[in-house]
């Protein structure tokens, strides 16, 4: 079994990058309301992993976009959340929107902020999205579809987790604990998103193959 999708999606979605804002957002919920936002949340994230495993190529099909393309372009994203995530912020941080503002506005005012922004952006944004559409493309059976699906079980599992230990992770690592596990991570990803870019531009370019 190819584990380089899981490995891939794990260093993109990294919970324990999203746990400081998990813990900003959920300040003053009840237990109850926090572990309705952690099983939301988990839930959406598979269901935004399960549905570009399955529907992603379809959706390119019917805007008539090659998948080369949509590597490369995918390849930029995942690079750019590298370099995200090597200056200490979550993989999908957008640090001149207001995203992060209105999330705890929601919290404020007592609405769901588990869909938006804890699943999308932070947890399961474009890079993410155009991660799963990739390797969907390289999945060649029925298994290996089920397998990508199966990855999004694991991120859900891993995103419950780490939101219902929430407090105690923060204890432990702390903010700089934190923010060298996201750097860890972003190294990893800008490597796995440099190979994507290369495959992607050899296919579109096949003279950047020979020798």
């Amino acid at each position: 079994m190819d584990l380089k999708p899981l490995i891939t999606l794990l260093a993109i979605v990294n919970p324990l990058a999203i746990v400081p804002f998990f813990i900003h957002y959920t300040q003053g919920f009840s237990s109850d309301q926090r572990r309705r936002t952690i099983r939301t949340a988990a839930l959406a994230s598979f269901c935004v992993i399960a549905a570009c495993a399955l529907l992603g190529l379809q959706i390119l099909e019917f805007f008539n976009i090659s998948l080369q393309s949509f590597q490369v372009g995918g390849g930029m994203l995942l690079l750019i959340s590298a370099m995200n995530m090597l200056n200490a912020q979550p993989a999908e941080a957008k640090p001149h929107t207001h995203e992060f503002e209105e999330g705890a506005e929601k919290a404020a005012a007592g609405s769901s902020i588990a869909v938006v922004p804890l699943t999308i952006p932070l947890l399961t944004g474009p890079a993410s999205m155009s991660t799963v559409v990739i390797y969907a493309d390289r999945a060649q059976t029925f298994w290996q579809h089920a397998a990508l699906v199966g990855y999004g079980v694991v991120i859900a599992l891993a995103t419950a987790l780490c939101f219902s230990l929430a407090d105690p992770i923060a204890r432990v690592l702390g903010k700089t604990g934190i923010n060298v596990m996201t750097r860890l991570m972003g190294l990893i990803l800008a490597a796995l998103a440099v190979e994507v870019m290369a495959d992607g531009l050899g296919k579109l370019f096949p003279i950047l193959g020979t020798r």
